[in-house]
């Protein structure tokens, strides 16, 4: 087990450190290449926590936040049943005050049957007025978007749990009528499927053995079909299919302090951005190619070879303390590369712990000047009941 540890630290030394550069092609085929896809709101970190810590949490979900990074975790939580409620005004350094996303998630353990959970995502885009290519008004609308999940997750040994999660979304970024033409909301299904292992071991230290419990986790989340925002099928958006793939190490320092470290690589599994010798772009979220040959492809269609594919992986890295179980501090950092939509930003957050409510907070600083996300903050409130008591 020391070998993983020693493995993964240099792992993560190495992402953040050296990220790998694809050279310009013959023809010039370089720029700008960020991947976008219809419905993006269902990858966004809902919950403080994980925000604190760079937006990983696919190997550290120990609450009803499971439900977004790794709802295999829910089935290595010892209490009965639980619930979280989070909170995030968005986008308000472009001074629009009234979009906002809240998240509502909980759990039940039935014991060795297993663990169902469910959440409800809900986006609102605020008030948006319409305007035609003159820039006369032709309505107004209030857009919204949502997510209904349900999960089962079993714990399959002692070290290790998969989930299966279905999920049912809406995005009506405009209402019939509001705007011209075939305009329409969309509605459609995905699944996820996700693991997770757990291991105790123990690390000599200066006054004895440090307890360390290493988790490892897998998530390819919204695995579904391509959507349309048009009554025409004739042109369908990829979904955000997306792999994150992490670890975390929680190093119990002693009997009041804890620390954890975890690092998560995040990759979108829709084709690539291609840009031609004329500088127009093609394929990304927007591509004309199937659903699973675009999946399986995404690991090898970067126009620049595998420099470029490699820039296509996010990574998150974060640390958090405990003390006493009864105060938090946490702090993250999220890197994307310049070309691939180059969203850096560090991350701040703290929480507090009395019986079995918790109350977290996390605050994002980009950092480039003038960021839409600037000073963006979130809320999650979290309950716990008691422990099931036969695991």
């Amino acid at each position: 087990m020391r070998k993983i540890f020693v493995t993964a630290a240099c792992l993560t030394l190495l992402a953040v450190s050296t990220r790998p550069a694809y050279a310009q092609n013959a023809a010039g085929q370089d720029g700008p290449k960020t991947i976008t896809t219809a419905v993006p709101f269902l990858l966004v970190a809902p919950d403080s926590r994980s925000a604190g810590i760079g937006e990983a949490g696919v190997a550290i979900a120990d609450d009803a936040n499971a439900m977004h990074w790794n709802a295999s975790a829910l089935a290595f939580i010892d209490n009965r049943m639980g619930f979280s409620m989070s909170y995030s005004p968005w986008l308000r350094a472009l001074g629009i005050p009234d979009i906002n996303l809240m998240y509502l998630s909980g759990y039940l353990n039935t014991g060795d049957a297993g663990v169902i959970g469910a959440s409800l995502r809900y986006f609102s885009l605020g008030q948006i007025d319409f305007t035609d290519g003159l820039g006369q008004p032709i309505g107004s609308d209030k857009p919204n978007e949502f997510a209904l999940d349900v999960a089962y997750a079993l714990k399959v040994s002692e070290q290790f749990s998969a989930a299966l999660t279905l999920r049912y979304f809406q995005s009506r970024l405009a209402s019939n009528g509001a705007l011209p033409g075939d305009a329409k909301p969309v509605n459609s299904a995905a699944g996820d499927l996700s693991f997770m292992y757990k291991n105790d071991f123990s690390m000599n230290g200066g006054t004895g053995p440090i307890p360390v419990r290493f988790t490892s986790g897998v998530n390819i989340s919204n695995i579904g079909p391509k959507v349309s925002y048009s009554a025409s099928t004739a042109n369908r958006d990829f979904i955000p299919i997306n792999l994150r793939i992490g670890y975390a190490f929680k190093f119990f320092l002693d009997e009041y302090n804890s620390f954890t470290f975890t690092n998560d690589f995040n990759k979108l599994l829709v084709p690539s951005v291609v840009i031609d010798s004329n500088g127009v772009s093609t394929g990304g979220g927007r591509s004309d190619i199937a659903l699973l040959p675009g999946i399986f492809g995404s690991f090898s269609d970067a126009q620049n070879g595998i420099g470029e594919e490699f820039s296509e992986v996010n990574i998150s890295v974060g640390g958090e303390y405990w003390y006493r179980d009864l105060f938090s501090a946490r702090v993250g950092f999220f890197y994307e590369d310049p070309l691939k939509g180059n969203r850096k930003f560090i991350t701040l957050g703290a929480g507090l712990k009395y019986n079995v409510f918790g109350l977290n907070f996390a605050y994002l600083a980009p950092l480039q000047q003038n960021h839409p996300l600037q000073n963006t903050l979130r809320f999650t409130l979290t309950y716990d009941f008691e422990s099931v008591g036969n695991q």
